[in-house]
């Protein structure tokens, strides 16, 4: 596909938000209207498959309307259709339509219609839609931001985990994808698939949970677009709580960034008719500990969805490395159970949460056995003297190279400190378990480096670096403020 089409795509964005559409509502419409005309191609030659689309919700239908009478027809189909089983069903559950204009709704369909987008190369199709989850995550009114995680990121996680083919990739919080398309992308570019290995990586590969409808909705096209499943193949996305239960299958890897927020809670309306929020605390037998904390159940939550050669790699906020009482009973029987090999500090300014203070920690699971499987734990700080916007200087894959290649994911039991006496400013450190676990409530918030900005005024960042900086402590100040208070208020 040119890059005109793209372009066509993106300028259509732009013409809608002048009439209050966002990025996520025209990437809601872009979804519902792509799958129909997808489908539409599907059901004709040289493919001729039988889908099990309504005929009077078929594509040609929408190119036929004009005005009120295309705007009633496609209120009416995304209903219908949001009642259908499978993929379907879950593409158009609670869709509406957000473009209010006939004639611009039309236009869209008219831009979709001249593309043949089956046969449009997969990286095109999955470049523009990817593109636009990010502008829809940057969009901070939107709240779409705690759904993204930096590709930058994921990437790096992916390549130190090095996933194998013909096995199985979970992510209980999968957001719209990333995980899985990050994965996809690894598998298929460093290994040459047989056909049975190609067949397994798009159709049994991959499981996920997506609370959000929208989200969950965003995800399925996504993993669509890039080849991962398909029109009429079964939903590997759950809309179910995955903290609810245990997960009735375990997985070779977990790849996950769990939603910010410490407090899981649901909405209910009281006798008075007001909506109020309830800590959600989930009893679990399979549970070390019982908390309200969402990161901690969580992190319970996956170390109990791996086989017992499962390979987790986790973004976690601070409090799970340092919290007392549950937080310090998983931490230790993490420890214990499992190979907690290494813990990757991140700056803040890569989320587009703000203040957000992160980490990645990578564990192997174990079979149950009598002593601690974890033997030492390395840390690499890239955090601290580390200065990261979202506008003025992202994240990008090359800032992780150093830490993949301290990781070395070819052999990591031959990895060497950088850190020394000698060389204090080294990133990279190695800690046994005995200094770990003798450590106040087995802490395993550690840095060592000394932050420049506090001892030399010369090297202060920039003051726009600094404001932001400024600004995220104190959004992140506030939130903690705003859980105590509802602590204290009983909500």
């Amino acid at each position: 596909m040119s890059s005109a089409i793209v372009q066509k795509v993106w300028n259509f964005c732009n013409t809608l938000r002048d009439d209050g559409v966002g990025y996520g509502d025209y990437l809601e419409q872009l979804t519902y209207l792509l799958f129909l005309k997808m489908a539409d191609e599907y059901s004709k030659p040289p493919h001729n498959r039988k889908l099990p689309l309504p005929k009077e919700f078929a594509w040609e239908t929408l190119t036929a309307m004009k005005g009120a009478e295309l705007e009633v027809h496609y209120i009416n189909l995304l209903r219908e259709l949001g009642k259908e089983k499978g993929i379907l069903g879950q593409i158009f559950t609670k869709s509406q339509n957000k473009i209010q204009d006939p004639a611009k709704l039309s236009k869209l369909i008219d831009l979709i219609d001249k593309e043949n987008w089956v046969m449009m190369g997969v990286k095109d199709k999955g470049d523009i839609y990817e593109g636009l989850l990010e502008k829809n995550a940057e969009d901070t009114k939107s709240g779409a931001g705690q759904y993204f995680t930096p590709r930058a990121l994921i990437k790096a996680m992916v390549e130190c985990v090095q996933p194998e083919a013909k096995k199985t990739i979970a992510d209980p919080a999968c957001g719209t994808g990333g995980f899985f398309l990050a994965a996809y992308d690894y598998l298929v570019e460093q290994h040459d698939l047989d056909k049975s290995q190609k067949q397994f990586l798009k159709y049994n590969t991959f499981f996920g949970n997506e609370i959000v409808a929208g989200t969950r909705r965003l995800a399925l096209m996504n993993l669509f677009l890039h080849n991962i499943g398909d029109i009429d193949s079964d939903n590997f996305i759950s809309s179910a709580d995955a903290l609810i239960s245990a997960s009735p299958t375990t997985y070779d890897y977990v790849l996950a960034n769990p939603p910010f927020g410490k407090k899981s809670s649901q909405t209910f309306t009281n006798e008075e008719g007001e909506q109020e929020k309830e800590d959600l605390t989930y009893n679990r037998q399979d549970f070390w500990a019982t908390t309200s904390n969402k990161q901690l159940n969580f992190v319970q939550h996956i170390r109990t969805m791996l086989k017992t050669t499962g390979i987790a790699a986790v973004v976690v906020p601070d409090n799970v490395l340092f919290e007392g009482g549950a937080g310090e009973t998983v931490r230790k029987k993490l420890l214990e159970v499992t190979d907690l090999h290494t813990i990757l500090r991140l700056p803040t300014g890569i989320f587009y949460a703000n203040g957000v203070k992160a980490n990645v920690i990578f564990f192997d699971n174990k079979p149950a056995g009598k002593e601690i499987w974890t033997k030492e734990v390395w840390v690499y700080d890239y955090r601290t003297n580390i200065h990261h916007t979202l506008k003025r200087n992202q994240l990008a894959l090359d800032d992780l190279k150093d830490f993949i290649a301290c990781y070395n994911p070819k052999n990591r039991h031959k990895r060497k400190e950088t850190w020394s006496e000698a060389n204090p400013d080294g990133r990279w450190r190695k800690y046994s378990i005995n200094e770990i676990t003798s450590r106040d409530k087995t802490s395993l918030d550690i840095t060592w480096l000394k932050d420049k900005s506090l001892a030399d005024l010369d090297n202060l960042p920039d003051p726009d670096v600094l404001a932001g900086e400024i600004i995220e402590n104190l959004e992140a100040g506030l939130e903690s403020f705003r859980e105590i208070m509802l602590t204290i208020n009983g909500k």
